[in-house]
């Protein structure tokens, strides 16, 4: 399906108030839209905030994943391409991510069972996302956001003040923020942030970890089901996995990054005719020829640490679990 036929049919089905599926990659180049009682779920398994196609839960044993990072030298020949624009002027923060070849002793579907995420997609053994992050929501009227950056191992020594009083994500989070407010004014009015660096926590399967966040939300006009396609178009790709100032930093994504992110770092969500829910496609396993990869990424500015942010990187490849 083409960019504007997708638009066209969920503007269409949101004035109808046709409950859909719907899912964007990152190069918005294969979106996605299904009807909710036509998703075959021999193709496709979400569940989406409790919303799911998924009918009965498999009880498997949890499944332990290894990361074999590539060496740092690769990891670095990327950053400083991104590291070299940033110092430029062209980009403020630029989101750089990284494929992790992993060992994985389970299906991404048995997988799909085992995690435990606010957004869950699983792609007929293609792809499986477990995302903690919300891209938008749409209720009564309301557009909200709760874009994510910063993140710390739990178990370190005062996490939580270590991690809100830390400069560099501090200034991070502002920027993406600031982005995502800047995003939002474009579709709905009043634009206003609620909460600024709130903290959840997140457990996984080897450890816990605190993830900062925050909500932003805007006033949409009274006839926004009609412009559905329009709304969330507008807004892609998400701020907090691309950058700001977004299309100058994306030309630097493609540059440093070398290829292209597919579904990874897109957006699924669902309509159910009146309200949307929709996250962002990160925390996020593909399987491309017999290997499986885990995607993760963080956000590079001129205070970053190569060997910092490549840590990061690799402290994200995890599985949530109960």
């Amino acid at each position: 399906m083409t960019l504007p036929a997708f638009i066209d049919q969920m503007n269409q089905w949101g004035q109808a108030k046709v409950p859909f599926l719907f899912m964007v990659d990152f190069e918005m180049e294969y979106p996605v839209i299904i009807k909710l009682d036509e998703v075959d779920m021999s193709k496709i398994l979400f569940n989406i905030n409790g919303r799911t196609n998924a009918l009965h839960e498999e009880k498997l044993s949890p499944t332990q994943i290894e990361a074999l990072p590539v060496p740092l030298a690769e990891y670095k020949k990327k950053f400083d391409i991104v590291y070299d624009r940033l110092a430029y002027g062209d980009s403020f923060l630029t989101n750089l991510t990284l494929k992790t070849p992993i060992t994985l002793q389970a299906t991404l579907r048995e997988l799909f069972y085992q995690s435990r995420a606010k957004y869950k997609v699983w792609m007929d053994e293609a792809f499986l996302v477990f995302s903690p992050e919300t891209f938008v929501q749409i209720r009564e009227g309301k557009i909200f956001s709760y874009p994510m950056k910063g993140t710390i191992d739990a178990s370190h020594p005062h996490a939580r003040e270590v991690i809100l009083s830390d400069r560099k994500e501090e200034a991070e989070h502002t920027t993406i923020v600031d982005l995502i407010r800047n995003d939002l004014s474009q579709v709905a009015t009043h634009v206003r942030v609620n909460r600024f660096r709130y903290i959840d926590e997140l457990k996984t399967s080897n450890k816990n970890l605190l993830q900062v966040s925050s909500e932003i939300v805007g006033d949409l006009p009274d006839d926004y089901r009609s412009k559905l396609g329009d709304i969330l178009v507008k807004l892609l790709p998400a701020g907090s996995v691309s950058g700001a100032p977004k299309q100058k930093t994306l030309e630097i994504i493609r540059k440093a990054e070398g290829e292209k992110r597919g579904y990874y770092t897109g957006v699924v969500g669902y309509f159910d005719g009146d309200h949307v829910d929709s996250g962002v496609m990160i925390r996020y396993i593909e399987k491309e020829h017999g290997t499986f990869f885990y995607r993760s990424g963080g956000g590079i500015t001129t205070q970053s640490i190569v060997t910092s942010e490549y840590q990061e990187i690799i402290d994200k490849v995890y599985v949530p679990v109960d």
